[in-house]
């Protein structure tokens, strides 16, 4: 019931028919549609980056999604030790998750830096399973992996390591977020997570981006980021996670790193060659194949993932 009710406060508070209307709309159409908003809002965010720069970018997002969050959510501040501990980490996490995965998409292509940092989900996955058929999977995605880097001119190393720098973040608020997960309901967690997320990226922010932050457009490119890169699929997912079972979900979102290749050429015109799509396509079947072999999937894990980011 506690789900129920956040996802009815997340998706419009009052609205109940809104509510309703999503709720009548087939579960994969949601999943889909979350991953193409978190995209397209990275999409977005990217070209901002001239503005505001990846940091000031990233502290926006995390700020205007914090905001929101604890308007619609209205989470208690009343918690132990403990559960204060676990938020404080998964914000932390959360936050460290966002500002890599926006330096990579600053130096390389967007589908590249998601294919990439897909590494991190689909390792916790493959490592956290006992079949030897996940080594096959694993050394799929590698291939993938191999194959990007035979991109003509080659990509930026630095870009490179900040996405797999996100995608290790990425593995970890998997873990964080299913101790978070234990220890709150519904949506408050990710809200107060989100908080602390803002808290830490908001000074790199004020550093690398000064004043630029305060600029109007600014301003209203990271409200719509945070309501499509955060908000809107969180609700979506969420919604979702209600109706099917969690391994049909993971197989669904591995087609992210796909979405964000759309994405990527559709808003920025980041054009991709054949052997950099026959990549992508190699770590989404090697995602899909771990989690459809995969008995269960961590509570936080790609679904409870606000989005991360990407």
């Amino acid at each position: 019931m506690g789900e129920a009710s956040s996802s009815r406060r997340l998706l419009g508070g009052r609205g109940n028919r809104a509510a309703r209307s999503v709720g009548a709309v087939p579960p994969p159409v949601l999943v889909v549609t979350s991953m193409i908003s978190l995209q397209v809002g990275a999409a977005f965010a990217k070209q901002l980056f001239a503005m505001a720069g990846a940091t000031g970018v990233s502290a926006l997002r995390l700020g205007f999604a914090a905001l929101v969050l604890l308007i619609l959510v209205r989470p208690s501040l009343r918690m132990d030790r403990r559960t204060l501990l676990v938020i404080v980490g998964y914000g932390a996490v959360l936050a460290a998750m966002n500002m890599s995965i926006y330096q990579a998409f600053a130096r390389i292509p967007l589908g590249v830096a998601v294919t990439i940092e897909f590494l991190g989900p689909l390792s916790v996955a493959v490592f956290g399973s006992r079949r030897k058929l996940d080594v096959l999977w694993a050394g799929l995605a590698a291939v993938g992996v191999l194959l990007l880097s035979r991109i003509e001119g080659g990509l930026d190393p630095v870009g490179v390591s900040f996405a797999l720098l996100a995608g290790a973040f990425w593995a970890g608020y998997i873990l964080m977020g299913a101790k978070l997960g234990d220890h709150t309901k519904g949506g408050s967690g990710l809200a107060l997570g989100m908080v602390v997320g803002a808290l830490v990226a908001t000074p790199f922010g004020i550093v690398g981006s000064g004043e630029a932050l305060l600029q109007p457009t600014a301003l209203a490119v990271g409200l719509l980021v945070a309501l499509m890169s955060s908000v809107l699929p969180y609700s979506l997912e969420l919604e979702a996670l209600r109706r099917i079972p969690p391994r049909v979900f993971g197989v669904l979102m591995s087609l992210e790193p796909a979405v964000a290749a759309l994405a990527g050429l559709v808003v920025l015109g980041e054009a991709l060659g054949s052997v950099q799509w026959l990549a992508i396509g190699c770590v989404v079947l090697a995602s899909v194949g771990a989690t459809r072999g995969s008995g269960s999937q961590p509570k936080g894990g790609a679904g409870a993932r606000e989005a991360c980011a990407d």
